[in-house]
């Protein structure tokens, strides 16, 4: 039983290790590797929670192990890509501008996690940093297509969307996988990069990551198709 309660959190740290990894790739270069970790870590946030209630490991700890699992995800990670592959020729000012992407990321997972509402199944308030990151890390695997002003424009408005109040959609009701837009479009990605033959350059990791989580899809697939049959 209590190495069940740990399966969650275990999810949760690869999570946050895919952050971690994705840093030190963009550091070294290797942008593209970067970008997929944002996306690997994706995968395993859209997991642990959806675990943790199959399980009844639901804890306090988890909860507040996934916001700093977040943060340096989807936060931290993607403001040094950012920084990395176009802000760096600005110096200082790229840096600072950078700087802003976890900041607000911050503060938007701060001011969720003390909201007393989060019952709404039809809305966020702002957009999550999960999203955010996800989006940034997109942008960056297709940097050679994607002028780098559109980068900047969506980098800096997600920044300020992160902490506004507009009501975004939430699509929970819609019978997809949480994040489930966004998978696709890497799934899609991983298979057009075989497609072309460049695979040995990603981290093996993916090739873990990618069946794991289309099983993960089958499972919930084939539980609530079960579940609808029974009711």
């Amino acid at each position: 039983m209590r190495f069940t309660k740990m399966i969650p959190n275990m999810f949760t740290l690869g999570n946050l290790y895919c952050g971690f990894l994705s840093i030190g790739f963009a550091a070294n270069g290797q942008f593209n590797n970067a970008a997929i970790l944002i996306l690997i870590g994706m995968m395993l946030d859209s997991m642990d929670g959806r675990l943790a209630r199959m399980l009844k490991a639901d804890t306090q700890l988890g909860k507040e192990l996934d916001s700093l699992a977040d943060i340096v995800t989807f936060g931290v990670a993607p403001s040094f890509l950012v920084y990395y592959t176009y802000f760096y020729q600005f110096g200082l000012w790229g840096l600072m501008v950078a700087g802003l992407f976890p900041l607000f990321g911050a503060y938007r997972l701060a001011r969720f996690n003390i909201s007393t509402d989060k019952s709404s199944l039809n809305y966020f308030i702002g957009v999550p940093i999960t999203a955010a990151g996800g989006i940034m890390a997109i942008l960056t695997l297709f940097g050679d297509l994607i002028p780098n002003i559109v980068t900047t424009f969506v980098f800096t408005a997600l920044s300020f969307l992160m902490v506004s109040r507009i009501r975004i959609p939430s699509f929970k009701e819609v019978p997809l996988p949480k994040y489930g837009t966004i998978v696709t479009i890497f799934l899609g990605s991983l298979l057009f990069v075989i497609w072309k033959g460049t695979y040995s350059q990603f981290p093996y990791l993916i090739y873990i990551a990618t069946p794991l989580y289309v099983a993960y899809l089958a499972y919930r697939f084939v539980k609530g198709k079960n579940k609808n049959n029974i009711d």
